[in-house]
């Protein structure tokens, strides 16, 4: 028993995933609570974990309706489990570690390293306090604008609460939202204040907290780091690029866009190429977009958000990594070049099993869920996608899945908020140093 207790506790990776599958426990029980069901009646077991772990992993992907199927009771108990899987449990271990005015141990320092993806420990600590902070004053920024807008359409204590539960959703990148009827944005679809808060919400909680200290320092530095110019560079890129493939794709769908407006196309198209990179927010039905549109967002849900942030995916440094090795080789060049940085070898080699790992999930859950679920390629594909992604949109799967396909969706959404390599390292044995190198040889490629 203590071997086993020693084992688990060993390395930072191990404590990360053992203290998420606790709080989805946690808030599954609760979840599973008469009072957490608008019915009265206790959720079945399943549906609770598959609820909860989506919360956690700031998926997005339901089973019932959040707006009708839960309590008052239900839906904070949702929230609370969202803004603890966005920031990370560490993080909210350390900030009540400040208000007791405790000290934080190394070990600690180390899980809060693994957690927010850092290099090294040094800073971790004023990090973590600038996580918290961020997220504090950007939500509560979105909850007033979001509120002030949401006073037109409902009484005011519904519209604070429309306005905290969303601004805490869409900034923690879960795509949870409490509109009733799968609806999510649909209807505010051509509502400019609404959209461009969305936005900007998933923007700033996807591009990483790292990337926002970086822009918190840099009227004092004057520079940033190649890390958020690679990161922000990306985001903006696949921001507009995005844009413009969906507008092009869904411009004369009669179900999507055809009877909106050109101002409310652009906006669409844009709300569509921001949420893929793991928000699950649609103010287009999912199910009615063209083929070629929902292939696309299936790539744009595997690249996902940016390292330290709140989102899943491959990130777009990794995306960013690989496009730098194919221009490199492209070129004849030895080097991968970022902004006229070299990047170290062991990062592209990171960023190549990052991607083959997360290739090779997708695919085999794709393929279990081809197995156990009835339906057709591209909306098994798009849900895999979706939830190793924690992206939380949808075609219509999610509602009918077995209850294997449940599981396996479950566990998507449990490596994809983790990422596979830190569940590798958790799970792997202890990394040795090898002390020789094999002879070189070679085989032809291409």
């Amino acid at each position: 028993m203590k071997a086993a207790a020693k084992w688990l506790t060993a390395s930072p990776p191990r404590l990360l995933v053992l203290g998420f599958a606790f709080i989805i426990l946690v808030g599954s029980q609760l979840l599973r609570l008469p009072a957490a069901s608008a019915s009265g009646e206790p959720m079945p077991w399943l549906d609770a974990l598959f609820t909860a772990t989506s919360a956690v992993c700031v998926t997005g992907l339901v089973v019932v309706d959040t707006g009708t199927h839960f309590s008052l009771f239900g839906q904070i108990v949702i929230l609370i489990l969202i803004q603890i899987g966005g920031l990370g449990f560490m993080t909210m271990a350390t900030l009540f570690a400040f208000v007791l005015k405790r000290r934080i141990s190394l070990k600690e320092r180390l899980i809060l390293q693994e957690a927010l993806n850092q290099s090294s420990i040094e800073g971790i600590v004023r990090l973590v306090r600038r996580v918290v902070l961020f997220a504090l004053v950007i939500e509560a920024i979105g909850a007033l604008l979001f509120t002030v807008r949401f006073l037109f359409d409902m009484s005011p204590g519904r519209a604070v609460f429309f306005g905290v539960f969303h601004a805490v959703s869409f900034f923690n990148n879960a795509g949870f939202d409490v509109m009733g009827d799968f609806r999510s944005l649909t209807e505010y679809v051509g509502d400019p204040l609404v959209n461009i808060v969305t936005m900007l919400l998933i923007v700033t909680g996807g591009i990483g907290f790292i990337v926002l200290s970086d822009l918190a320092d840099f009227r004092k530095n004057r520079r940033l780091s190649l890390h958020s110019k690679v990161v922000l560079s990306m985001t903006g890129f696949l921001i507009v690029f995005g844009a413009f493939v969906i507008l092009v794709f869904e411009f004369t769908n009669p179900n999507t866009m055809g009877p909106l407006s050109l101002g409310e196309k652009i906006l669409s198209a844009f709300m569509q190429s921001v949420s893929p990179r793991t928000a699950g927010v649609n103010t287009l039905d999912i199910a009615s977009l063209r083929q070629s549109t929902q292939f696309f967002i299936v790539l744009y849900m595997f690249i996902g958000a940016s390292p330290g942030s709140t989102g899943g995916g491959i990130k777009t440094t990794t995306f960013a990594a690989l496009l730098g090795a194919v221009r490199a080789m492209i070129r004849g060049r030895q080097d991968v070049t970022l902004f006229k940085y070299r990047l170290a070898q062991e990062r592209v080699y990171k960023a190549l099993t990052v991607t083959l790992l997360s290739l090779a999930l997708v695919l085999a859950a794709t393929m279990i869920l081809a197995t156990t679920e009835d339906h057709h390629f591209l909306m098994i594909l798009f849900e895999a996608a979706s939830a190793f992604g924690t992206v939380g949109l949808s075609m219509g799967l999610t509602l009918q899945l077995s209850v294997a396909g449940k599981i396996i969706m479950i566990l998507m959404m449990f490596i994809g908020r983790l990422g596979p390599l830190t569940l590798g390292y958790a799970l792997g044995p202890k990394k040795e140093r090898v002390l020789y190198r094999h002879a070189e040889g070679k085989i032809i490629i291409g």
